[in-house]
């Protein structure tokens, strides 16, 4: 009669989904570091702060904000479109362009621009942990969990003996599960 080698299995299931899940470990990785970190920084976007000084528009209380919008979009040297224009004050516009905010005091001529840029890679690793694809994307993200569920399972059996989950593997396996029941009761 033929002995079972399940931890032959195990060891092949373990080594094969450990390569499976690599590449989204690295991605969830990155971006839970970028994410936990939202109060110091925005992960997504860096938001690039100039000034200018284009002079004073004249006749700024009559023209049209259209009219204003690419008068000093022109002496910026920048496309004449733009999305939207907003006046919070008389003296004051404000123009929507593409990824670039502008204000002007029309008055002065200083003019203040907001770029906003994605961050390449933290953006798109964010895009997917934060499951903003939905749809089939939620269910790969599902069985990624339930991979990494595996992992662990088939993990605690990898050794045998004295550094094994009867020994040692036990101790660690403790501290693993015993680490965020701390955090929990530490925070509520």
């Amino acid at each position: 009669m033929k002995k079972s080698n399940w931890r032959k299995w195990n060891r092949a299931i373990h080594r094969d989904l450990g390569y499976i899940c690599a590449g989204l470990t690295l991605i969830y990785a990155i971006s839970g570091v970028a994410v936990n970190h939202v109060q110091d920084w925005n992960p997504n976007y860096k938001i690039e702060r100039t000034t200018a000084f284009v002079g004073p528009v004249e006749h700024y209380a009559e023209d049209t904000d259209d009219a204003l919008a690419r008068e000093v979009l022109r002496r910026l040297g920048l496309p004449g479109e733009y999305k939207n224009t907003f006046r919070p004050d008389p003296e004051t516009l404000r123009i929507f362009a593409g990824n670039r905010t502008i204000q002007v005091n029309l008055r002065t001529g200083e003019a203040a621009q907001e770029i906003v840029r994605t961050r390449p890679l933290i953006y798109q690793t964010n895009f997917l942990h934060l499951n903003h694809p939905k749809r089939l994307w939620t269910y790969f993200a599902d069985l990624y969990a339930v991979a990494l569920a595996l992992l662990a399972v088939t993990g605690l059996f990898i050794l045998r003996g004295k550094q094994g989950i009867t020994g040692r593997g036990a101790w660690l396996t403790a501290i693993g599960i015993l680490l965020p029941l701390f955090f929990l009761w530490l925070y509520s």
